[in-house]
């Protein structure tokens, strides 16, 4: 590597030689103004490109590059507090575009991807919520941000991760309403390299035959019973709850030790629901299953 940068390095300075750029420079130029290898350089080109940092335009024998608009490096852990209010901004004020930008941009400069989803991601969705009950924005606005919201956890999920077949998470939501919190988890178990299944809002399936129906698919995704499996259930209410967790659990004891059952919603302390875990943190939820599959080990 030209000079010891790194790849980060590489691409501030890809930012800075480009950001004023309207006529786009061809490699070897790139190359000399940032002190790297022609051959060097045309790697990192290609990776950028593929990442959506870059774009290029082939004019008769000679590549020009672009870089993509909305470009932006940033500092972490330091700027995580920034983050999450230009996300929103971005969100309610900005474009679809600009949102999808600044989540990449997110991810070219270094972000922990947990830290991403609970400190950036999920704090947006209470305030779009609040939008809409206090009447600001109508049911059309409000799909609309939870779709940009939705698109947002996908880069995220398009990354390549390695997973581990040992780790197994089945993610529910009880209703429409958990749905993107449960799409939120999804993606934080995806960068930990858990084998995901994300069933989405199974608020359909609340009848008699859904134990039996999750008995199969438990029985296809998890054939060989390899490490451990965890069902997480997200739910804002007690019904929702009290049904998943009475139709999870007679499975779950037949499983053995290696099915965990836990909740992400809030209950009352007197309530006679259990789980292995319930909690209203999505975070806690993250680290008691790495633990739980660490004491497995």
């Amino acid at each position: 590597m030209g000079k010891g940068y790194s790849s980060e390095e590489i691409r501030e300075k890809l930012i800075s030689v480009l950001g004023d750029s309207t006529t786009g420079m061809s490699g070897i130029e790139i190359s000399e103004k940032i002190g790297v290898s022609r051959i060097t350089m045309t790697k990192y080109l290609k990776v950028f490109a593929a990442e959506g940092l870059l774009r290029q335009k082939n004019i008769g024998n000679v590549t020009l590059w672009f870089l993509e608009p909305d470009q932006e490096s940033f500092t972490f852990p330091d700027d995580y507090f920034k983050i999450t209010s230009k996300f929103l901004e971005n969100l309610t004020k900005g474009t679809e575009q600009q949102v999808y930008s600044l989540i990449r941009n997110c991810i070219h400069s270094g972000a922990s991807i947990n830290l991403l989803i609970l400190e950036v991601i999920i704090p947006a969705i209470n305030p779009i919520n609040k939008l809409y009950d206090e009447g600001k924005i109508g049911s059309s606005e409000l799909s609309l941000l939870k779709n940009t919201i939705s698109k947002s956890l996908q880069i995220i999920n398009q990354l390549q991760v390695v997973p581990n077949p040992q780790k197994n998470i089945v993610v529910i939501a009880a209703d429409s309403e958990s749905t993107l919190i449960s799409e939120a988890a999804s993606s934080a178990f995806h960068s930990g390299g858990w084998n995901v299944s994300h069933l989405g809002d199974m608020s359909h399936a609340i009848n008699v035959l859904f134990d039996l129906d999750f008995q199969k698919l438990i029985s296809k995704i998890w054939k060989q019973k390899p490490g451990i499996l965890i069902v997480v259930v997200f739910s804002q209410t007690s019904e929702g709850v009290i049904f998943f967790v009475d139709s999870i659990t007679p499975i779950k004891e037949k499983s053995g030790k290696r099915m965990k059952l836990t909740l992400c919603t809030k209950i009352s302390k007197k309530s006679k629901i259990k789980a292995d875990l319930i909690s209203e943190n999505l975070h806690d939820i993250l680290q008691w299953s790495d633990t739980t599959f660490q004491n497995f080990k």
